[in-house]
C-alpha cells in the first residue's frame, strides 16, 4: 500500500451553508469515480430528487478520479509507485481497494464533516459497498438506499456468474429476435476477431473474439440494445467502427481497477480464480453470438496496452483468498431504515440473490420491478429515488 492515500469528495447542495443531512452517493464499478455534476441539474434525475432532502456527497472511491487514481503510463503502473514494481506487492496493495476499505475512508470523511450520521445511495457495486457499511458501521447510518446493488452473501462467485450467464443467454436471444440481422453481423465480427491477433483498435489495442463478446454489456441497460444494433450497423473496416468498438468495450485502461479487481467485489470469503470464465456454459463457449455482460476475463488485460502492465498482477489477484465482507448477525441486528430497487431482469445482479440478502435487513423494504434494467437510476432517476424514499419513510 502507499504510505498515504488522498481521498476526494465533492459536496453538492442547493444553497450555501445548508443544514440538510448528507447523502453519500456510492458509484458502481468497482474502480470508477463519482459522477461529475453539471448545472442546471436535470429535473428528472436522481440528483434533483436527492437535493430536495439532502446535501449530496460525491465520493471518488480510492484509486479513482482524484482519490489516488491508479492507471498506467508508458508500460508502467501509476498510482502505486511507493509499492515498487513487484507484482506480488502490487497485488497485495490492490487488496486494499475493495468495499471494506472504501467504507473506512467514508467513515473518516464523515468524522471530518462532523456528521453524527448520514445516509447512503448505492448503485450497483455502490450497493455492495453500502451493505458492507451496514455490516460494519450501522450506527453511523440514518437511511440506506440500494439500486441494483444487493449482492449475494457467502456465495461462490462462480455460482453468481453461472446465473448471470443464463440471463445473458436470454438477453442475447431477445436481442436477435428484435434485430434479426444482428446475429449474422455478430457472427462475422467474431470471425474477424478470431483471425490473427484480433481486430485492430486505436492506440495499438486489439480485440479477439472473446473480448468482442463483451459487447453484450449493452444488453444490461434500457437503451443498450439499440446502441449495440447501431454499432453493428457500421462497416467493421471503417475508422468509425474501430473507434466506437474501442469505446464500447467495458474493461479498458480508462478504469483499470474495473478490470483487475472486478470479480473481487463478489468474493465474500472466497478465491475468484476468473470465476466468470469458469462458470461459462458450454453453449456460450461454442457460440460467439451468445454475448457476455460483466464477465471479466484475462483477455482484456492482454489486449489493451494500458492494461498489459497489470497482466501478472491480475493473475495474482485472481488467486487471492479474500476475507468475508458481510457479517450476517450484524446485518440482522442493524435497525437502519431504507429501501432497495431490485430489478427483476437485472443482467448483473441476480434477483434471487438480492431477495435472499434483503431478508437479513429488517429495516430495508424491497421494490421488485421489471420496469427497469440495471441502469434504472440513470434512466429514470427522479422516480426511482422518490419511490425508494417513500418506501423507507412509509
Amino acid at each position: 500500500m502507499p504510505d498515504t492515500l488522498s481521498v476526494f469528495a465533492r459536496i453538492i447542495s442547493t444553497e450555501a451553508n445548508s443544514d440538510k443531512p448528507y447523502l453519500v452517493f456510492l458509484q458502481g464499478g468497482p474502480g470508477v469515480e463519482a459522477p461529475r455534476p453539471v448545472t442546471p441539474v436535470g429535473a428528472d434525475t436522481w440528483l434533483a430528487r436527492a437535493l430536495a432532502d439532502f446535501q449530496v456527497v460525491m465520493l471518488d472511491q480510492r484509486g479513482t478520479g482524484r482519490s489516488n487514481p491508479i492507471g498506467s503510463t508508458a508500460g508502467a503502473i501509476t498510482g502505486l509507485e511507493s509499492v515498487g514494481e513487484d507484482a506480488s506487492a502490487i497485488a497485495e496493495a490492490l487488496a486494499c481497494f475493495r468495499a471494506d476499505s472504501i467504507v473506512e475512508d467514508a467513515e473518516i470523511l464523515r468524522g471530518h464533516l462532523g456528521a453524527d450520521t448520514w445516509s447512503l445511495l448505492g448503485q450497483s457495486f455502490g450497493g455492495f459497498t453500502a451493505l458492507r457499511y451496514v455490516s460494519e458501521h450501522a450506527s453511523s447510518l440514518r437511511e440506506v438506499y440500494f439500486t441494483g446493488g444487493l449482492p449475494a452473501i457467502g456465495v461462490d462467485p462462480a455460482t453468481v456468474y453461472a446465473r448471470t450467464w443464463q440471463g445473458m443467454i436470454g438477453k442475447s436471444e431477445a436481442h436477435y429476435r428484435a434485430f434479426p440481422g444482428d446475429r449474422e453481423k455478430m457472427r462475422r465480427l467474431a470471425e474477424l476477431a478470431g483471425t490473427g491477433e484480433g481486430l485492430a483498435l486505436p492506440g495499438g489495442a486489439r480485440a479477439t473474439a472473446e473480448r468482442v463478446r463483451l459487447l453484450g454489456h449493452f444488453l444490461g441497460t434500457s437503451d443498450g440494445p439499440e446502441k449495440l444494433h447501431y454499432l453493428l450497423d457500421l462497416d467493421p473496416a471503417s475508422a468509425a467502427f474501430r473507434h466506437d468498438l474501442a469505446a464500447a468495450l467495458p474493461f479498458s485502461g480508462r478504469n483499470p481497477l474495473y478490470a483487475i479487481i472486478h470479480e473481487s467485489c463478489w468474493a465474500d470469503g472466497a478465491v475468484t480464480n476468473w470465476a466468470a470464465r469458469r462458470a461459462m456454459p458450454d453453449e456460450v463457449r461454442e457460440d460467439f453470438t451468445l454475448l457476455a455482460g460483466e464477465h471479466a476475463g484475462p483477455e482484456s488485460v492482454h489486449e489493451d496496452p494500458e492494461l498489459t502492465p497489470f497482466a501478472e498482477v491480475a493473475e495474482l489477484v485472481a488467486a487471492q483468498q479474500w476475507p468475508r465482507l458481510y457479517d450476517v448477525a450484524a446485518l440482522e441486528a442493524a435497525d437502519v431504515r431504507g429501501a432497495a430497487a431490485v430489478y427483476f431482469d437485472d443482467a448483473y445482479v441476480p434477483v434471487e440473490h438480492s431477495l435472499a440478502t434483503v431478508e437479513h435487513l429488517s429495516g430495508v423494504k424491497p421494490w421488485v420491478t421489471n420496469e427497469y434494467e440495471h441502469n434504472g437510476l440513470r434512466a429514470d432517476g427522479y422516480r426511482v429515488l422518490d419511490r425508494l424514499i417513500g418506501l423507507a419513510r412509509g
